[in-house]
């Protein structure tokens, strides 16, 4: 059995692409292909019922005046239902990238480095708010501002790094961006 603490440091941040190419490692294609569409449908179900906005997250997007995207290493679709359900699709249409478009995701700075050069911004001047370590590190990979997002599953000393922020409270980020 895998205790939930493995679970987040193993696989939040990675793609789902990248996490049933690891359960096929270990128990192969037939129980991964399973696993796949069990966890599509779990997770489906999960969103529709408990997924809500990160406490304070709409009055930090109001109060923060930079330029703003999503950089997931969920699918387009994935995001769409994610982002849907919490009204926050139509704020970033347009801004949402995912690991999709680019050949390596999450741990490696592919994602955030598209994300940045779509948007028309140098990777020195971004800033990446992450809940992964492995985003944190792909962030600082790419040479940008890492703030670990620790108010969620996965606990402070899994985001913590050389020019992470780590903070607990979303309302804090307007702050530690114009800090930096």
């Amino acid at each position: 059995m895998i205790e939930p603490i493995e679970v987040v440091g193993r696989f939040n941040g990675r793609s789902h692409a990248a996490i049933r190419a690891q359960v096929a490692d270990r128990l192969g294609t037939v129980t991964a292909a399973i696993w796949s569409e069990r966890f599509e449908e779990l997770h489906r179900e999960a969103v529709d019922s408990e997924l809500a906005p990160v406490e304070g997250l709409m009055e930090t997007l109001d109060a923060i005046a930079l330029p703003t995207c999503v950089a997931s290493s969920g699918t387009h679709d994935k995001m769409r239902h994610t982002l849907g359900r919490t009204g926050l699709y139509d704020r970033f249409a347009g801004r949402i990238y995912s690991a999709t478009e680019v050949s390596r995701g999450k741990p490696a700075p592919d994602l955030f480095l598209h994300a940045a050069r779509s948007m028309g911004v140098e990777p020195a001047a971004c800033a990446v708010v992450e809940d992964s370590g492995l985003g944190v590190r792909a962030a600082r990979a790419a040479g940008m501002r890492a703030f670990g997002y620790a108010g969620g599953l996965t606990p402070a000393e899994r985001l913590e790094g050389p020019g992470t922020v780590v903070f607990r409270d979303m309302r804090e980020l307007p702050a530690l961006i114009t800090e930096r």
